[in-house]
């Protein structure tokens, strides 16, 4: 049995064997050093050529684009009675996070149930949205490729039509200024598992029954640039009143300006917050993002929905942050996946730092050596005899070295710390973490003396006591600094709500995952069903059958569990929303509605 791979730079499908295996990618080791350095570098580059070098405005110039796709018609030109739709977000990690969530989105039909037992039935989406973040842990042809496009062209596998994709860039697919992205999505290229249509990294989709589906471009700062709110003007001068919107970006600004209430609000947000509130107005029924990696959903007194929904494949992010369950504007939380209990439990994984991040413990080790290595040198060459903690504590202050390290070592800590809580926080919880490695080092210097000291006499040659006392060092170094960074990040999450990113991307929990499945129905509805799957398989195997997945779950893995609703199904009919003004600059807002039709839908932009 063949497969045939897709060549993303090329465009091209090529035949190849089929392997008895997934080649697929473990979780991203977040930190990893080698990860930790790479990520920081892009991070530091496309923050800095992307100012310089918005992509967007190049594209808005070199890339026309229908004003809206339109899926309110058939191919005949009918109205379309109804639509299935799909919505992933953070995907591209680990293959069994994201291939797990590719077999369910890809499939023909899917069966699911809710916590009552209750079976509901749902199709693939005909269209499929990706909510952002696309891939881990930064952009390039080679990443998308091997955890993007292959999972889901294996997961399709001819079971039904391609569906047409558009895509919402996140902060990592920002990596590489975008590069990669506006290849794979934005160039009309085919997979095996999806066609793209769209020309730009921002879009308007036209649904049936008076929906609407929009996908902005936030780049790097939670910014629209100036192109992108002229276009969706334009947009919404299409849109009637008694039309529905489904706004898409890639991160919950609804979320963050409460957990992170020191970052204020800054000049950037001026656009994303003049799209919002004067040319789209509450047209707007449903807010969808990703960026955090779970399932979370608030909803207003009106039945306004704002949906968290990053479990495309991402490790787990936490659910029991305070400030997020009341809103401002009277959104109140609903639902979260997984509960908040559960959040908490899973934060005391965190005490086993050392064993899930075997490469950072090698670099807490060599820290640790490089902090009492010469300390214990010098002790090597005093008398024989288990020294007291004074002396060592002596050693200690007057190697220049040692002091030296243990500088950058507290000033490392501080900038690791989170600043959600104010600036003075940050620096004391840093300087408080840092502390905590000192203290440890000093016990383990002193520790490793006393060992050494008796073997003294049999280590007569000076080098080796001195390389004894170095893996030593190493040793209790890998074991109890990670240990440190562990208790630190449990506390600060479980008991202070700091470092939900660090104190989760350190577990690289592959688990509930999740998905929205959306249908407009006949009669104008929208049905939202919120699919999660609780543990995701760990081994698989390659099927026989036709209508089958390349690879499906290896029946020896019982532990894993099949796609269910998270709560039961959300049902939005239409109602007429309050008429909106139109402004027609950024910033400014004057009632000038344009007469309809003055924007064609299919006349490029």
């Amino acid at each position: 049995m063949a497969v045939r791979t897709f060549d993303v730079a090329g465009g091209r499908e090529k035949p190849g064997p089929l392997p008895e295996a997934p080649a697929g990618r473990p979780m991203v080791a977040w930190y990893d050093p080698g990860v930790l350095a790479k990520t920081g570098l892009k991070t530091l580059l496309s923050g800095t050529i992307g100012r310089q070098a918005d992509r967007r405005l190049l594209d808005a110039v070199a890339r026309p684009q229908p004003l809206a796709f339109d899926y309110s018609e058939d191919d005949d030109g009918h109205p379309r009675e109804e639509l299935w739709l799909d919505y992933v977000a953070d995907l591209g990690d680990g293959w069994d996070s994201t291939y797990a969530v590719a077999s369910a989105v890809m499939a023909p039909a899917l069966d699911v149930r809710d916590a009552s037992g209750k079976v509901h039935s749902t199709l693939g989406g005909e269209v499929l949205v990706f909510g952002g973040d696309e891939v881990y842990p930064t952009a390039s042809i080679e990443e998308y490729q091997a955890r993007t496009v292959v999972p889901y062209a294996d997961a399709l596998n001819r079971r039904r039509h391609r569906p047409h994709l558009f895509a919402v860039p996140g902060n990592h697919d920002w990596y590489d200024g975008l590069v990669s992205f506006t290849r794979l999505f934005c160039q009309g290229r085919r997979s095996q598992g999806w066609r793209t249509k769209q020309q730009r990294s921002y879009f308007a989709v036209k649904l049936p029954h008076g929906w609407w589906l929009l996908g902005t471009d936030m780049q790097l700062e939670s910014d629209l640039d100036a192109s992108q709110v002229e276009f969706f003007q334009k947009v919404a001068r299409e849109i009637p009143d008694t039309d529905r919107i489904i706004l898409c970006n890639a991160e919950p600004a609804w979320i963050k300006q409460q957990v992170q209430p020191h970052a204020g609000r800054g000049f950037m947000d001026h656009n994303i917050d003049f799209l919002e509130q004067k040319v789209l107005g509450k047209k707007v029924s449903v807010f969808l993002a990703g960026d955090l990696h779970h399932y979370r959903r608030h909803e207003d007194a009106e039945g306004r929905q704002k949906i968290v929904a990053g479990g495309g494949g991402a490790f787990l992010h936490p659910t029991h942050l305070p400030k997020v369950d009341q809103r401002p504007g009277g959104y109140a939380l609903k639902e979260c996946f997984p509960s908040q209990a559960t959040s908490r439990r899973l934060t005391w994984r965190n005490l086993a730092f050392t064993g899930l991040n075997p490469w950072f413990a090698a670099f807490m080790g060599v820290v640790y050596m490089l902090l009492g290595w010469g300390v214990t040198a010098n002790l090597n060459e005093g008398p024989v005899g288990i020294p007291p903690f004074r002396a060592v504590l002596n050693a200690v202050l007057q190697s220049t070295g040692s002091m030296v390290l243990a500088a950058f070592l507290v000033l490392g800590c501080i900038a690791f710390a989170d600043g959600r809580r104010g600036k003075r926080w940050k620096q004391v919880s840093g300087s408080l973490h840092g502390a905590a490695h000192l203290v440890i080092a000093l016990l383990l210097i002193w520790a490793v003396a006393s060992i050494a000291a008796p073997l003294a006499g049999e280590l007569r040659w000076s080098l080796r006591r001195d390389l004894f006392s170095g893996l030593l060092l190493f040793g209790g170094g890998a074991l109890v600094g990670p240990l440190v960074v562990g208790v630190y990040l449990l506390l600060s999450l479980n008991v202070f709500a700091c470092h939900p990113n660090e104190a989760f991307s350190s577990l690289s929990i592959p688990d509930w995952k999740n998905f929205l499945r959306l249908h407009f129905d006949a009669d104008g509805r929208l049905t939202v069903y919120p699919i999660g799957i609780r543990r995701v398989p760990r081994r698989w195997k390659r099927s026989g059958l036709v209508r089958d997945p390349v690879w499906v779950p290896d029946p020896r893995d019982t532990r894993a569990t099949p796609p269910a609703l998270i709560e039961p199904p959300i049902v939005l009919g239409r109602s007429k929303a309050p008429p909106v003004k139109v402004g027609t600059g950024v910033g400014q807002d004057v009632p000038a509605p344009v007469a309809q039709g003055e924007h064609r839908l299919d006349a490029p932009v």
